[in-house]
């Protein structure tokens, strides 16, 4: 059962329970492939360096299939990855421990992380979008401080399918970059993406914002490399990531994810303007 959004004002102060709230929890097969592909991809040194390989996919929803498949792709990386999903809801647990094997387990939690060992990678995909905005800060700084040296939280949102996906990532002290990845076709403007904003910034996409402004220039960019259009979306959009990065924006990936839809910029640069908790602990 689905529970009423409730504020989540002191995490650290809860008596024992599971820090969260019960939320819709709908997935589909295959809706974070482009986040577990980054995972797998230019961010899996951090998981063959890691010590301890324990990955969590936190709030995995009503069905185990994310997290599943997001243990089998990092197998492939690291071939002893532990994988625990966490869901607060006790019966979606149940649901999913059929499913446990050697180096993939399910458990009862929230934001706490109730497992053994500091985690190198926390994902939480449309968990978020489901809390209040003055709640995320300190729920940030709760997972971020569970994170082994040089882990990664991933807080993000897509839609049912994934062909539209953001996420922040964040180390242990501070929010590191903003990515976008997208299905060509998917969308006739990159702002389409908006929707899918993580909760951070989704009410952040208005005029004098940093997100906004960023936005906008993708946008332009777009309507500049349309002469590109004719040799495929592709083309355009890694023109149009280009053109971003020769007007000072600080892209943190290049042209091999470019051509894949992704798109990774500094969270600085895109951080709320006013001065609030989201620059880390």
């Amino acid at each position: 059962m689905v529970q009423k959004a409730e504020r989540v004002a002191s995490p650290r102060s809860r008596g024992g329970k599971p820090v969260g709230n019960v939320t819709r929890g709908t997935t589909n097969p295959n809706r974070m492939r482009r986040l577990d592909r980054w995972l797998a991809g230019p961010q899996a040194w951090r998981l063959r360096t890691a010590v301890e390989p324990l990955v969590i996919d936190l709030g995995y929803g009503a069905s185990p299939t994310t997290a599943v498949e997001l243990f089998e792709r990092l197998q492939a990386v690291r071939p002893d990855v532990r994988v625990c999903g966490i869901e607060i809801e006790p019966e979606r647990v149940r649901t999913a421990k059929p499913l446990e094997r050697r180096g993939l387990s399910f458990h009862v939690g929230g934001f706490e992380l109730p497992v053994p060992g500091k985690p190198v990678i926390v994902r939480a995909f449309n968990v978020l979008r489901q809390y209040e905005e003055a709640d995320v800060p300190e729920i940030w700084h709760l997972v971020q401080s569970r994170l082994a040296p040089g882990g990664l939280f991933i807080d993000g949102t897509c839609d049912e399918i994934g062909r539209r996906v953001t996420w922040v990532a964040l180390d242990p002290h501070r929010p590191l970059s903003l990515s976008f990845s997208v299905r060509f076709g998917s969308f006739e403007q990159p702002s389409d993406v908006a929707e899918r904003l993580p909760k951070a910034l989704i009410h952040r996409n208005v005029p004098g914002e940093p997100i906004h402004t960023f936005l906008q220039a993708m946008d332009r960019a777009w309507l500049e490399a349309a002469p590109l259009a004719s040799f495929g979306n592709r083309q355009r959009w890694t023109q149009m990531c280009r053109t971003l990065r020769d007007a000072g924006w600080p892209l943190l990936d290049g042209p091999s994810r470019w051509r894949l839809g992704e798109l990774t910029v500094a969270w600085d640069a895109v951080a709320p303007r006013r001065e609030d908790p989201y620059q880390g602990p």
